[in-house]
């Protein structure tokens, strides 16, 4: 379907967090419990695991309401900069954070990163970590020329950012120019992670439905070369459950990792 482009407006106006949680995360009924989030958990496991991406200062980037995708980069990174442009999904991941009764409960997706990491039993104290090391919630725009002011941002070891630019973006350059911006937010041979989906023109959230970025693999490769970023790792996905195809045309899903180079 032929869905036009969603504005930041129009995602103000009508995004609703618990909407989306309930569509694509609550327990026993979320579309993306299942391949994606096993994609998304084992993808990060591995990146951050044993011999993998650590250090000081992680950025998260277009978090949505959601801290599924912090649960194995809080063990090695000190403190974890977590952030949307969206005030009613900041509000959400504050009221985590501080464990407030009609908080959205990840405990089954806390479990599952336990269990990759062969420790099921300890998914309380994950918890405790995650919300320990999550040290600001901020205000982000993708779409503006310093994504984070006022906010003075730190040099990171790390960027990650899940289903957020193909939101944003409404077409490939500007995709390409947030990447370019990411850069500057990153030290000299920091770390980037973009996970999302490909081929996808739209998402349901609730009844409401919002455009996406058609990125292809090619379109991908593309825009990460002319960022000037060097690529570790590119995974793609078929997405065989079909029971998202009701809510969202998309067709696999992607995993990047790369690094901004030492000298440029």
């Amino acid at each position: 379907m032929q869905t036009s482009y969603s504005t930041s407006q129009t995602y103000i106006d009508e995004f609703n967090p618990l909407d989306y949680f309930q569509t694509y995360y609550a327990t026993g009924q979320g579309v993306f419990l299942g391949e994606w989030t096993n994609f998304v958990l084992q993808n990060m496991q591995e990146t951050f695991g044993p011999g993998g991406v650590k250090g000081d200062i992680l950025i998260d980037f277009g978090a949505g309401p959601t801290i599924y995708h912090l649960l194995s980069a809080c063990e090695v990174f000190n403190n974890i900069i977590t952030s949307d442009f969206l005030e009613q999904n900041r509000k959400q991941l504050e009221k985590w954070l501080r464990k407030d009764p009609d908080a959205f409960d990840w405990t089954h997706v806390i479990k599952c990163v336990c269990e990759l990491e062969g420790n099921r039993n300890n998914w309380e104290k994950k918890e405790e970590t995650l919300r320990r090391k999550v040290t600001k919630v901020l205000k982000c725009d993708a779409l503006a020329k310093k994504p984070f002011d006022p906010e003075p941002m730190p040099e990171a070891d790390c960027l990650i950012s899940c289903l957020c630019l193909e939101a944003a973006c409404k077409d490939l350059e500007v995709f390409t120019n947030t990447l370019i911006k990411f850069k500057e937010l990153l030290k000299p041979g920091g770390h980037i992670i973009l996970q999302g989906v490909l081929n996808c023109t739209f998402y349901y959230v609730g009844n409401k439905c919002f455009s996406s970025l058609y990125l292809t693999k090619d379109g991908l490769e593309k825009a990460f070369k002319e960022a000037g970023y060097e690529v570790v790792k590119l995974k793609v996905l078929p997405c065989s459950e079909k029971s998202v195809m009701d809510i969202s045309d998309f067709e696999s899903y992607y995993y990047v990792h790369a690094c901004k180079p030492q000298k440029e």
